[in-house]
């Protein structure tokens, strides 16, 4: 007779070995972190200049947040070093550099004669970044159509209020001069909550040839930049917020006459196979029913 400790060590060694945990990978890609963590140092130093009135300083580093925002996430996805860790460590950083700094700016540089008012616009534009990121992870992990955004981006949005800056950095400390910076923030704000479809330039190939006119348009640009930042940004920025409308209307334009073509040729094949009257009877060579034909 067997003896019982060898027979455990048999049903040990039948056993199927328990399957280890998979390990947690640690550490984090370091390339796209590094040009996240600039964006949230972006955001961070708008808000300390614009604390101290310094807005002409503080509105262009919302400009080199939005830049480096729009490099960390292609560069990502060029060396496959996507994670959710940087996923959500660059929804952090936005908050921060495209829903409070732009709001601290607003608020110390036009929004504070309107007092309770203004820095509850200020929260109102905050909470609608917050809600916009967080639609935004949302509706990425289930995809979707990447020609297009659902609201408007915050990184756009908060180019409206650092481009107006930029424009005009002197302030507003009147109550009456200051009601038009409501508008510059609360438009955004309901944009960005909002359904309508803003244009997304994610789609684009940078490896697609081009034709050499596309060089030239580029220099162009970077030299109206150059020449004159302030009235070549805040110009881009208010056409990107109506680009959205003039899409709207084109689209809601051809709507109309594709169904307006539509109920035209239904029209037209049902036209001559219908009797609508007695004068029909004559037309169509067979009599009517309210006439003899006599």
């Amino acid at each position: 007779m067997p003896h019982p400790q060898d027979v455990e060590r048999r049903l040990r060694f039948l056993r199927p070995a328990a399957r280890r945990p998979p390990r947690v990978r640690r550490g984090v890609s370091l390339l796209p972190s590094l040009f996240t963590m600039g964006n949230m140092f972006c955001g961070y130093a708008c808000i300390v200049y614009a604390m101290r009135g310094d807005f002409e300083t503080a509105a262009p580093f919302i400009g080199f947040a939005i830049v480096l925002d729009m490099l960390d996430g292609r560069i990502a996805r060029l060396t496959g070093t996507e994670s959710d860790f940087g996923v959500e460590l660059d929804s952090l950083a936005d908050v921060i550099s495209f829903g409070v700094a732009p709001a601290i700016l607003s608020f110390a540089w036009g929004l504070s004669p309107l007092g309770r008012l203004g820095w509850a616009a200020g929260f109102i534009y905050v909470s609608a970044a917050a809600l916009r990121l967080a639609r935004f992870n949302i509706q990425s992990a289930a995809g979707g159509d990447k020609r297009y955004f659902v609201g408007m981006p915050s990184p756009p949005a908060a180019g409206i209020a650092a481009a107006t800056v930029y424009v005009y950095p002197y302030g507003l400390h009147d109550y009456r001069a200051a009601l038009p910076a409501l508008a510059m923030v609360l438009v955004p704000a309901l944009l960005m909550v909002s359904t309508i479809r803003f244009r997304s330039f994610k789609t684009i190939d940078l490896q697609m040839r081009r034709p050499y006119s596309v060089l030239l348009l580029i220099a162009m640009a970077i030299m109206a930049i150059t020449t004159h930042p302030r009235f070549v940004l805040v110009g881009m920025a208010y056409t990107y917020l109506l680009s959205a409308f003039i899409g709207l209307a084109v689209s809601k334009i051809r709507h109309r006459g594709a169904r307006g073509e539509t109920d035209a040729a239904s029209d037209g094949s049902a036209g001559p196979g219908r009797l609508d009257g007695p004068g029909d009877a004559g037309r169509t060579g067979r009599p009517g029913k309210g006439r003899s034909g006599g």
